[in-house]
């Protein structure tokens, strides 16, 4: 799991020093949030194919038993996120919950169940539909469907000629698509993502840490759909809760340009996740 005397990055900014210090002083009233894909488990040409670093789920068994919570915040199912992370009956994981579909479901690890409310009738149309509206868009045979069980669908580009450009031929179609069937359209990296509205990672995660009671929040991120975190993590600052915000990669400015600390991959995340469990254990020996 990395070198056992790896030492802390430093933030670049004075509030996430101040949030990872507040982390290291106080690990017991931090909640540490975390995206999945490309940030725990490295980006794949196919989704499904996606699994945690090798790392992550020994960072975490360290981490997890000296703060208030772990939290993973995904677009993916909770269940598939659980089996992709392999996180179900990990030893030390019991503070672990993973808020799926942005927080529409939860599975807490203690429980080891998944809540969720019923699905939105829109989802169900709007993947009946998407087929025809992916031809009629001229989308080439690269582009598939990633179904993501019954409340949410995705079309990724990554394997079309002109990744793209399929990108940006698609958002249209795809917004109206959705609109009509009271949708909306997340985008990330070389996916649009149609979604029910009034959820996303900030929602879910400010509701956790109010829940919670958390002083301090660790959320770390790679993608568009984090932004709404980081927001979050933003407005709980305002309030007095300190935050660090931290970027897996450089492939979305808007989200590295407003992180406190940038990490190359999610090895390089789940050291750090590592280096806090060792200094918070130093700390409290």
């Amino acid at each position: 799991m990395g070198n056992p005397a790896h030492p802390l990055p430093t933030p670049s900014t004075q509030a996430g020093r101040d949030g990872l210090a507040a982390l290291l002083a106080r690990p017991d009233r931090a909640v540490v949030a975390l995206d999945f894909d490309g940030t725990l488990a490295d980006i794949v040409p196919d989704p499904e194919q996606s699994r945690a670093h090798p790392d992550v789920v020994p960072a975490l068994s360290a981490l997890a038993p000296r703060v208030a919570a772990v939290a993973v915040i995904t677009g993916r199912p909770a269940d598939t996120a659980v089996r992709y992370g392999g996180f179900a009956g990990a030893r030390g994981l019991d503070h672990l919950v993973v808020l799926g579909h942005y927080g529409a479901e939860r599975w807490d690890a203690v429980t080891a169940a998944v809540h969720a409310p019923d699905p939105d009738p829109g989802v169900a149309a709007v993947r009946a539909e998407l087929p025809a509206v992916l031809t009629e868009a001229g989308a080439d045979s690269g582009t598939w469907i990633e179904e993501k069980g019954d409340r949410a669908v995705a079309v990724h580009t990554r394997r079309a000629a002109d990744p793209q450009a399929a990108f940006e031929a698609l958002r249209t179609p795809l917004d109206d698509l959705a609109a009509r069937h009271g949708l909306i359209v997340e985008p990330g990296r070389l996916v649009l993502e149609l979604r029910p509205p009034g959820m996303d990672k900030g929602v879910a995660l400010e509701a956790y840490v109010e829940e919670t009671g958390a002083e301090t929040v660790l959320y770390a991120g790679d993608d568009l759909g984090d932004l709404a975190a980081y927001a979050a993590v933003e407005k709980l600052r305002t309030r007095g809760i300190n935050g660090l915000l931290v970027c897996s990669g450089t492939g979305v400015p808007e989200l590295a340009d407003r992180a406190d600390l940038l990490l190359p991959d999610p090895a390089a995340v789940a050291e750090l996740l590592a280096t806090i469990a060792r200094q918070a254990a130093d700390a409290g020996s």
